[in-house]
């Protein structure tokens, strides 16, 4: 059966708040024919081996049920380091009556052992999986990050995908890989050779002034009133990655605790940091309390 993601979706998403919790995505599916059969998605992706995980994905499909009163599929996405954590159930037995809840999960770290099939794949996804994998694996060891970084960079162009896909891969990648000012220098420097020779000026458009150098090069250099506002529009893009990162690794609530937080921070060289903090922080309060020094 083919189905389509509704354009309600991220309304779905907000209408999931139950109680002081609040669902990862939730994605409403119609079969194509246009039947009104119907069910939820639920994916929950976790950061961290959080023990709790498979009560939690217990709780939200039963109150997605209780809201909406349709299927509730729930699955999990495992992006932590820990192998043997692979939570796929919750529930009890007593007295002849069985409650619970079993899900799929997909995990990771499994995808080590696919790199070659990650890499012949044109789902924009593997490119996501691909940087998150790169990213714990390079935390400690800035130049294997700098060779890692330019080979998936290099790898978006071959895709056969569309510029402003490249663009919006690309920007994903240089946050998850962040690197020491002089390896970045020299990353861009052999993007735009290789931009050169593929005959494809992509990354080293003006677009790329905007959001990598920042406002301050933009008012020095006169640059017009266009990109200024393209700079600004930037800002609130690293924001949002920001906070959809502080998803992937530490949950929603310290998301949806980091979102305000984030609005508060003033410049481009500030949410930079920041992107290295995030990334380094080993739990979440850590992160919080690093951003609650940067609001502040």
């Amino acid at each position: 059966m083919t189905a389509t993601v509704q354009g309600d979706a991220e309304q779905q998403s907000r209408d999931a708040e139950l109680g002081r919790r609040l669902a990862d995505k939730l994605v409403r599916v119609v079969d194509s024919t246009g039947r009104e059969d119907w069910l939820l998605i639920h994916v929950e992706v976790q950061g961290d081996a959080e023990p709790d995980l498979a009560e939690r994905l217990f709780v939200y499909n039963y109150r997605i049920y209780d809201r909406h009163r349709r299927p509730v599929v729930s699955l999990a996405v495992l992006a932590d380091e820990r192998a043997d954590w692979r939570p796929d159930h919750f529930g009890w037995q007593r007295w002849g009556c069985e409650v619970g809840i079993r899900f799929p999960c997909v995990k990771l770290l499994d995808y080590r052992a696919r790199w070659a099939e990650l890499e012949a794949s044109t789902n924009p996804f593997a490119v996501v999986i691909q940087a998150h994998l790169k990213t714990q694996e390079t935390r400690h060891a800035p130049e294997e990050r700098y060779w890692a970084k330019l080979a998936l960079a290099k790898s978006l162009y071959r895709r056969g995908w569309a510029r402003d896909d490249i663009l919006e891969l690309f920007r994903f990648i240089d946050w998850m890989l962040r690197l020491p000012e002089v390896l970045e220098e020299r990353l861009w420097s052999e993007i735009q050779t290789f931009e050169g020779i593929e005959h494809m000026p992509y990354v080293t458009s003006v677009e790329r002034i905007g959001i990598r150098k920042g406002l301050q090069e933009g008012i020095q250099q006169g640059i017009q009133q266009g990109i200024q506002q393209g700079v600004a529009q930037g800002l609130q893009h690293e924001r949002l990655l920001l906070v959809r990162l502080a998803r992937w690794r530490f949950g929603a609530e310290v998301a949806e605790r980091s979102a305000p937080l984030l609005d508060q921070v003033p410049n481009a060289q500030a949410l930079e940091d920041l992107a290295g903090t995030l990334l380094a922080s080993p739990d979440g309060g850590t992160w919080l309390e690093a951003l609650n020094q940067a609001a502040g």
